[in-house]
């Protein structure tokens, strides 16, 4: 099964989140340099965040994707969206000085047709493999009051919503391995897989390889219905047992929701 195009677009946020969460100290130091008035930890959540995206964009960004007007434009929209009455003056005083300092790239350049993704060979782009799964366990013994419940866990982001732990594949390693491995590394527990619950495929920009085809497999697994032990990783800040009654209230990613809505399906289903 294939997810329609477009249902990628998540995880590029996710990438673009880790990629910002990665030089998360060195783009905190540039602000505070260019806002000497303004420690880092007194700015406002928001325009802190927006701050961060726009100045990763404007610093490691694709010009020719992401021109440096252009990061810095989105960034000042945004603020102006979601931040506060001066939010949008201010991330464009902090990112117009860094754009400065830099030389103002860009300023006298003629405007390029952007090079489209179908300009380059579909078949010839490397195939990056993810797994990731819908994890499910059954209160055997009434550990949480009914015995025979089942249960969902879920790993939450710092952006608010729950999702599938996973991870990527490294190469020459059987996907439904790697993500048994993946997922024992990201919360601890020890999964089967049951079904194959469908695959998503996006093109992405990779800093050494260009585009890339990013391939997400996703499966029902079955675990022991033991602790989640979420390890230390960028993004993520909780890691929960949901029974199946409450996950109707969680907030999900677009593309995560039918993929959850089917394992529901599956596990709800009477086996003939």
């Amino acid at each position: 099964m294939e997810y329609a195009p477009g249902m990628g677009d998540v995880s590029f946020i996710e990438d673009l989140m880790n990629s910002v969460l990665g030089k998360q100290g060195d783009l905190d130091k540039i602000i505070e340099k260019a806002a000497p008035d303004w420690p880092i930890d007194k700015i406002s959540v928001v325009d802190r965040n927006i701050l961060r995206l726009g100045l990763y964009e404007l610093l490691f960004a694709d010009r020719e994707q992401v021109p440096a007007k252009v990061a810095i434009n989105e960034a000042i929209e945004l603020a102006k969206t979601f931040g506060g009455e001066n939010s949008g003056k201010f991330v464009n005083g902090v990112l117009g000085s860094v754009y400065k300092e830099l030389g103002e790239p860009g300023k006298d350049a003629t405007p390029k047709k952007k090079k489209r993704i179908e300009d380059v060979p579909y078949e010839e782009m490397p195939i990056l493999n993810l797994g990731g799964a819908v994890v499910y366990a059954v209160d055997v013994e009434g550990k949480n009051g009914t015995a025979g419940e089942i249960y969902l866990g879920f790993v939450h982001d710092i952006f608010g919503h729950w999702t599938l732990s996973k991870g990527k594949i490294p190469e020459g390693i059987d996907v439904r391995e790697g993500t048994v491995a993946k997922v024992k590394e990201e919360i601890g527990l020890d999964i089967v897989i049951k079904e194959d619950l469908g695959k998503n495929e996006y093109i992405a920009n990779d800093p050494e390889k260009g585009k890339i085809r990013k391939q997400v497999n996703y499966y029902l697994a079955e675990s022991p219905f033991a602790d989640i032990k979420l390890a230390e990783k960028p993004g993520l800040d909780d890691a929960k047992w949901f029974k199946l009654t409450e996950i109707l209230d969680l907030n999900f990613y677009n593309d995560i929701l039918p993929i959850v809505t089917k394992s529901i399906q599956i596990l709800t289903t009477p086996k003939a």
